[in-house]
C-alpha cells in the first residue's frame, strides 16, 4: 500500500503524535534542548530523502559545538539568540533562514526570555557529528567576539 499524504497538527510549538525527546541521551556538552522528529524518522515517509526536526532551546541552553560532513537547512521558528557559525557569531531570530556548509562548526544559543525554537532539515543517511578537538577548540576560543560565546 501506498504511503498516505498527512497534516500533523501543532499546538504550541508542540505536534501530535510526535514524541517530544532529549535532544542527545549522553554528555554534557549541550544544555536546555528537545527535539521532534517531525517527517522522516523510523522508516516513515519513505519516500522523503530528508528528515524535517523541530528543536527548542531553553533560555539560558545551547546545543552542542559540533560539525558535520552533511548540511543543514535552518528556520528559526520563535525566540531569539546567537548562532556560533564557523568562525563568526551571528544574533538570530523568528524567521531567521540559516544555511549550514559541510565541515562548519556550528552552535545555538537562547538568549532571550523565550525558548529559541527551529526547524533543521539534513539528510536522511547522514555522517555522526564531531566535536572540536583541543586544538580546534583553542583556535574558536581565540576568537574574538566569538570565543567568550563557545560552550562545551
Amino acid at each position: 500500500m501506498a504511503e498516505q499524504s498527512k497534516v500533523i497538527r501543532a499546538r504550541g510549538y508542540r505536534w501530535e503524535g510526535v514524541p517530544h525527546k532529549a535532544y542527545k541521551t549522553e554528555g554534557s556538552h549541550f544544555h536546555g534542548i528537545t527535539r521532534q522528529t517531525l517527517l522522516g524518522e523510523d522508516g516513515t515517509q519513505s519516500a522523503l530523502n530528508h528528515q524535517t526536526r523541530y528543536f527548542e532551546i531553553a533560555p539560558g541552553g545551547y546545543s552542542s559545538l559540533e560539525r558535520h560532513e552533511h548540511t543543514h537547512t535552518v528556520v528559526i521558528l520563535r525566540g531569539e539568540g546567537e548562532l556560533v557559525l564557523g568562525r563568526e557569531l551571528h544574533r538570530i531570530a523568528a524567521h531567521d533562514c540559516i544555511y549550514i556548509a559541510p565541515q562548519t562548526f556550528h552552535q545555538f544559543h537562547a538568549t532571550g526570555d523565550e525558548p529559541l525554537g527551529f526547524l533543521c532539515i539534513v539528510d536522511r543517511e547522514r555522517d555522526r557529528p564531531h566535536l572540536p578537538d583541543e586544538q580546534e577548540l583553542a583556535e574558536l576560543r581565540a576568537l574574538p567576539g566569538v570565543g567568550d560565546r563557545v560552550r562545551t
